[in-house]
């Protein structure tokens, strides 16, 4: 009697004031907060970041104004939006995979792996959290493009957003794919930047000539974009096709990526080298 009631007293006090599971929620919560706390205690690596896409967009635009000058300006607004959705493509691409690659670095990639979430989905959190810093990083680019070139834009919060997002979901998902290539093979930077300058190609690819090209990350995005910010075509004026397959190669490509994120991280595992570096 005793012991069970004493049973039930625990019972009821566990379920009143006991720790409760955590989900997924809290999870979020939790990298939101920790992406936060590093941009506040390194403001001066955040800065930096941008001041390097500021100088590097106006060596482009000094040296690209000298040597066509008119051509240059005609071609100015796209040329902005370009540039814009292309350190937005760096940033998702590169903030997956080289935290990831840190993580292997620092010894602390176990602790993901272990958690009642396992590390696919923490991966991909983290990875939302950093599009969200990526996104106002870049958002101050853009603003301080627009003042040095004295390019006008239509800039509708929701159009851009949502196709600028969207473009970069597949972006996302080739850093996932990434880091698990780093997971397995670890030292693989140098290979992996190289994908960072591809980025450029897939953003200007003239997918008006060739159709097909639509299908690769960020090229029919970038399309779609140009037409937001530089003609002010607004979502809701957009093709029901185009739309769709914005959205398609979005999670056609962060599907690939994720899956071979799993795999990558699942035969690390099973060779024993999850935790080597």
């Amino acid at each position: 009697m005793t012991a069970a009631g004493t049973d039930d007293r625990d019972g009821d006090g566990a379920a009143a004031g006991g720790p409760r599971p955590a989900t997924y929620v809290d999870l979020a919560r939790a990298v939101l907060y920790r992406e936060f706390l590093i941009f506040v205690r390194y403001p001066a690596n955040a800065i930096g970041g941008i001041v390097v896409s500021l100088v590097f967009f106006g060596l482009l635009f000094v040296g690209g104004r000298m040597l066509a000058g008119r051509a240059l300006v005609d071609s100015l607004s796209g040329i902005v939006v370009g540039y814009f959705l292309w350190t937005l493509a760096v940033g998702a691409y590169s903030s997956v995979s080289n935290d990831i690659g840190s993580e292997v670095q620092w010894g602390t990639l176990e602790r993901h792996v272990t958690t009642p979430f396992g590390f696919a989905p923490v991966a991909l959190l983290k990875g939302v959290a950093k599009l969200v810093r990526t996104f106002l990083t870049s958002a101050v680019v853009l603003a301080a493009m627009l003042l040095l070139t004295g390019a006008s834009l239509a800039i509708a919060p929701v159009t851009v957003v949502v196709v600028a997002g969207l473009a970069i979901v597949s972006v996302l998902g080739l850093g996932f794919a990434a880091g698990g290539v780093t997971v397995l093979y670890k030292r693989v930077g140098n290979w992996l930047n190289l994908l960072q300058f591809g980025f450029v190609v897939l953003v200007s690819a003239p997918v008006l000539d060739r159709p097909w090209l639509r299908l690769l990350p960020l090229a029919h995005g970038s399309a779609m974009l140009q037409r937001a910010m530089v003609d002010g075509v607004r979502l809701w004026e957009f093709p029901l096709a185009d739309l769709t397959l914005l959205v398609g190669v979005a999670v056609g490509y962060l599907g690939i990526g994720y899956v071979v994120f799993h795999y990558a991280t699942r035969r690390a595992r099973r060779l024993g080298v999850l935790g080597d570096y």
